[in-house]
Order: structure tokens, then sequence, then C-alpha cells
């Protein structure tokens, strides 16, 4: 199948509007070839087109890819096609997606985030597990926040229950993410940080 190079060309344009031009290193390279799979192998073992996909991602109806690699591929999560099936079509995934929140408009603006491409810090992107790590951040955040100088036993297993239960939705995360987010990712804050100030304390015997 010929693949048309314009609209290669195009989704890569959009992947730089939204992230910036920042160059992948070798250690990015082999990070995102551990977790992402290019476009067009993911495409081929579902019988699908990767032009039709680009076509989708152009129009609002799928996410960019999550990584450019440095050889130029296009990087995407396994499951991308996964919520397309869930919600019935790629026409109908936008309203059943905003529909997992009760404020439309929190919906729609998680939606947009989602096209942008930039949940990669997930293992596995859904409604349920965007939600899930915006209360663990936001629980995790404010628990340092109120943080006294020397914190409960009870205080502390709280603490970390939460950032055990953030560590097993995201994936480690590369450097060229904190080039794109501008600064340190959530993993950075709300697991490792975390883990250092307050590390578990010793089984009492």
């Amino acid at each position: 199948m010929t693949t048309d190079r314009t609209l290669v060309r195009r989704i890569s344009e959009r992947f730089r509007e939204v992230n910036g031009d920042h160059p992948m290193t070798a250690a990015d390279d082999t990070y995102v070839t551990g977790q992402f799979v290019p476009l067009e192998t993911l495409c081929e073992g579902e019988s699908r087109d990767a032009d039709e996909a680009r076509r989708l991602m152009l129009d609002g109806l799928l996410p960019l890819p999550g990584y450019l690699r440095s050889d130029g591929a296009q990087m995407v999560p396994r499951d991308l096609f996964g919520l397309v099936a869930e919600a019935g079509g790629p026409e109908r995934l936008a309203a059943w997606f905003i529909a997992h929140w009760e404020d439309p408009a929190e919906g729609a603006a998680e939606w947009e985030a989602y096209l942008s491409g930039q949940y990669v810090c997930l293992h596995t992107v859904t409604p349920a597990t965007i939600r899930r790590k915006s209360e663990l951040t936001a629980e995790i955040a404010a628990a340092l926040a109120a943080a006294g100088p020397d914190p409960s036993p009870e205080w502390r297993a709280a603490l970390h229950a939460r950032v055990d239960a953030l560590d097993a939705l995201e994936p480690a995360f590369t450097e060229y993410d904190r080039l794109r987010f501008g600064g340190p990712t959530s993993r950075d804050t709300c697991v490792d940080v975390p883990r250092a100030l307050y590390p578990p304390l010793p089984d009492t015997p």
C-alpha cells in the first residue's frame, strides 16, 4: 500500500506545533520503541489504513502520535484504536469520551488534551485512567502541601498508597518529555519526590 507522504508530513508538522521541536536522543528512541509502535506497523497488524488513521488525526477524531522518533517514525500506543471500538466508531468517540465527565466543559477540555497525543503519562489511556490520575496527583499534591514537620505513620501510609497507585498507572517517561512539557513530569513530582522526602517507615517487629 502506498503511503501518502503529504499526510505524513502534515502529521509531523502538527505534532511539532503541539509539542515544539525538540531533539530525540538515542536513549529517547530506545524508550519510545519499547513503549510505542510505528503507526504503519499497528495499522498493518490490525488490517487498517495508516493514511486513513492520519486523516482522522487531522480531522480531530483520533489523537496525534505520542512521539516522533528521530528517524521520523510516528509512534502511537498499541491500543490506539481501542477506544474507537468501545465508542462504536471514530465519529462517536468524542461524545462517548466527554460523557465520562459530569461537567461537559471539563470533558471537552480532556478530549482536547487526549487529541494532542500527550497522554503518554499513562500505560493505558481511557477516561477512567485519566480521571484516576488527576485524582491521585491532586491528592498527593495536597498531602505534601499539608505535611507537618513530623508526619505520622498513618499519614505516610496514606501517602504511599496514593503514590503506589499512581506509579502503577504511569510509565517511566523520558528526557524528551521534560523538554516538551517544560519541566518535571508528574512521575517526578508525585512519585519520585514523595518517596525521597518521606521514605516508608521500617516495619515494626
